[in-house]
């Protein structure tokens, strides 16, 4: 499932995002319960997507959160689509946004991977907000300030700086996404990887007794590799994606400290 952002009235999104419409205002309504809110509502929002996922999400689901129905949300946001942008930009707002420049780009910018990474297990559902087209909102241009302020360091001009960053945030959600959707695979199937590869596998020497020959390469790389050290209870899918994320990371590391070299320029 791919939300695409923007979707809704683009100057009541904006608005909304960037706070010109009162987002932490509280309206009282009639009765003895509490007014409501734009913060109030997307917090709710992003709760109901972090239990049960982004189909779940509906301003019915996000009403019955609030103890309230649907249409009384709407007075504060106009729909679902203004909802998930307010919902995107407001989960990036717990992102780290200082990085010790002192030890260099290289540590400061594996700890902000890693941040992102891990941000991307707890909230699995940013995953399906496509980047195709930004929500354009506060706190993601926070986050994309915050990638560019570590490698400005580099000395890299700016051209090469955007690559770099488009580079990192496919890599870093990419290998978040492996994880998110062995998680979902295991639910939705009753099936566990393990489970899995292991009937599967079973099978293929059986369809393909010649797999050794015909593919030699896949033998010997599946031989060679050193399977990732066994955690209680973590699906070994998983800790694999976490070797891959590390391994990749590394490469992409040595790769911008290569194109410095090229460019003749020092990382403070």
């Amino acid at each position: 499932m791919v939300v695409f952002a923007g979707q809704g009235d683009a100057r009541r999104s904006m608005d909304l995002l960037w706070g010109d419409a009162g987002s932490g205002e509280t309206r009282t309504g009639p009765g003895p319960k509490p007014g409501l809110s734009v913060d109030m509502i997307v917090e709710a929002g992003i709760a109901v997507a972090d239990a049960q996922g982004m189909a779940a999400l509906s301003m019915r689901a996000v009403g019955e959160k609030l103890g309230r129905t649907a249409m009384a949300l709407y007075t504060y946001v106009p729909g679902k689509s203004e909802l998930v942008d307010l919902m995107y930009d407001r989960a990036l707002a717990e992102l780290p946004t200082a990085y010790r420049r002192a030890t260099g780009w290289r540590a400061a910018l594996t700890s902000w991977a890693q941040d992102h990474w891990a941000f991307y297990l707890r909230h699995p559902w940013v995953l399906q907000v496509s980047q195709v087209r930004p929500v354009l909102g506060p706190n993601e241009y926070v986050v994309l300030d915050t990638v560019v302020r570590i490698l400005r360091t580099t000395g890299l001009e700016a051209g090469v700086l955007r690559r770099i960053v488009g580079a990192l945030f496919h890599f870093v959600r990419g290998s978040a996404q492996t994880i998110t959707e062995a998680r979902q695979a295991a639910t939705a199937t009753g099936v566990s990887d393990e489970e899995w590869w292991f009937a599967r596998s079973a099978l293929l020497t059986e369809v393909a007794p010649d797999f050794a020959e015909r593919f030699p390469m896949v033998t010997w790389l599946e031989s060679a590799g050193a399977p990732p050290p066994a955690e209680q209870g973590v699906p070994y899918l998983e800790r694999e994606a976490r070797e891959t994320f590390k391994a990749g990371l590394a490469v992409l590391l040595d790769g911008i400290e290569a194109a410095m070299s090229r460019a003749g320029a020092s990382g403070a």
